[in-house]
């Protein structure tokens, strides 16, 4: 439990300022809060966080992450497409446009796989564990009493990957669900082979920056 806040906070925070301040403050200002804020909250809780490299090469981990964050540019447009109309997309400003770019590309990643892939998973298949094992009131002993570290990179369990999967897809419009739950199953399976966070962040990062350079150079701005 003493995790929780280290690793929510940046992730709520983020929420907060997108849902909170819409319509109040112009986009750019809101982004450049975000930009500021939620990269605060992550040095302040870096200290409480996991490792992002695991036991294989962290520099072919990060290839495998351009690898599926290709993929997975093409399976969120594919998946999200058909739920958005072309008429609703309006072009942002080239300064929103490039606020957003920084964010969605370098900022997002990191604490949304931290959040998904490295709390609410780990939790989740502790949970899942405790719970086999027949272990009195499993989800409290999952957060009070077990520690994310003792989770062995890649381990995974099916609950884990459904859990995580749900929850990731719950951060998202109800059109992109579709999309995003093949994303985190996506992301769950990369986890899995590469046994490491920083994949999974690096694909993440590729899928974010490729679906804005895709809008902004093709006009495709209800994806985004």
């Amino acid at each position: 439990m003493d995790l929780l806040i280290p690793y929510a906070a940046p992730y709520f925070a983020y929420v907060a300022l997108s849902s909170v301040l819409h319509n109040k403050l112009p986009e750019e200002i809101i982004y450049i809060m975000k930009l500021v804020i939620v990269p605060g909250l992550l040095i302040w809780a870096w200290k409480w966080y996991a490792p992002l490299t695991g036991p294989k090469n962290k520099w072919a981990s990060c290839l495998w992450g351009i690898l599926f964050g290709i993929i997975g540019l093409v399976v969120w447009c594919g998946l999200y497409a058909p739920f958005t109309n072309p008429k609703d997309g309006a072009p942002w400003s080239d300064l929103s446009f490039y606020l957003r770019l920084v964010t969605a590309g370098f900022v997002v990643p990191v604490f949304e796989e931290l959040f998904m892939r490295g709390f609410v998973f780990r939790v989740a298949l502790q949970w899942d564990l405790l719970r086999r094992q027949k272990t009195p009131n499993a989800f409290s002993a999952a957060l009070d009493n077990a520690t994310l570290f003792d989770v062995a990179p890649g381990q995974w369990s099916v609950y884990a990957i459904v859990i995580s999967t749900t929850i990731f897809a719950a951060g998202h419009i109800v059109g992109e669900w579709p999309a995003a739950i093949a994303y985190g199953l996506l992301m769950a399976l990369l986890w899995i082979l590469r046994k490491d966070l920083i994949s999974c962040i690096v694909a993440h990062g590729v899928t974010n920056i490729g679906l804005a350079l895709y809008v902004y150079y093709f006009g495709h701005w209800e994806l985004w």
